[in-house]
């Protein structure tokens, strides 16, 4: 996984990218045209829906729907994706470094889908989740963080189920959105965090292009403790990145 945003440039609901063997990821909108916005998105998890008057604020974003590669398809977050958010509670990992509830509830799994359709209205980035092509069966999920957009780079962030891992979900899914956010949107940087003992996550991103830049030490809070973080990058101008992200209905 990829590391969330609860630290700068990760987000509580994405996690520190895992998608390692041993350990460890909605429809407001109908697809249309992405935008992003100039001004700083407000704090995650505030109401989608603004007072009566609100004066001058971020641009509603809209979730596109993009394929990736021929098995796997991203999408808005939907009510019918509870089952993905129940079997993410029952991660040892996934709990620790998001907002997916744990131990699981309907009424807290729906309140978590509701946040990700909340990013998108607030501005503060793009959440997807990342659906099997052959059965539509969502396994997992990532996001594009605006918060920083302003000073010109955003981050990543995935999370995927224990039975996703291992079939190439996260370099897909990586993949797509990457070249999305550097080709049609313009993002200048990107960045993922990603925890020192994740070989497999670092390894996906070194293939798709980023360039490890450092250790943040005691960097996020995963669980009862602080952890160090790598942080990885990947400019706009580093050169193509492999696939291109394909709008679908």
């Amino acid at each position: 996984m990829a590391a969330p945003e609860p630290a700068p440039g990760t987000d509580p609901d994405l996690g520190p990218t895992a998608d390692t063997p041993s350990t460890p990821g909605t429809t407001a909108d109908p697809p249309s045209t992405p935008r992003t916005t100039t001004d700083p998105p407000s704090t995650p998890g505030t109401t989608a829906d603004p007072a009566p008057d609100p004066g001058p604020g971020p641009d509603r974003l809209t979730v596109p729907s993009m394929s990736a590669g021929p098995d796997f398809v991203l999408r808005p977050w939907e009510m019918s994706d509870l089952p993905l958010v129940r079997e993410a509670s029952l991660d040892p990992y996934i709990p620790l470094i998001t907002t997916v509830p744990a131990p699981y509830s309907e009424a807290a799994a729906e309140a978590f889908v509701r946040r990700q359709w909340e990013r998108a209205a607030t501005g503060a980035g793009y959440p997807f989740a990342i659906v099997r092509s052959r059965d539509r069966r969502p396994v997992g999920a990532i996001g594009l963080w605006l918060r920083e957009l302003p000073e010109g780079r955003a981050s990543l962030g995935y999370w995927l189920t224990a039975s996703a891992r291992g079939q190439g979900v996260a370099r897909a899914a990586l993949r797509t959105v990457t070249g999305w956010a550097l080709r049609d949107l313009g993002v200048p940087r990107l960045q993922l965090y990603i925890e020192p003992w994740n070989t497999a996550s670092a390894r996906i991103a070194e293939d798709i292009g980023f360039r490890r830049e450092g250790l943040l030490r005691g960097w996020q809070q995963v669980g009862d403790e602080r952890r160090d973080m790598a942080v990885y990058a990947l400019l706009n101008d580093d050169g193509p990145v492999d696939g291109r992200a394909v709008t679908v209905n």
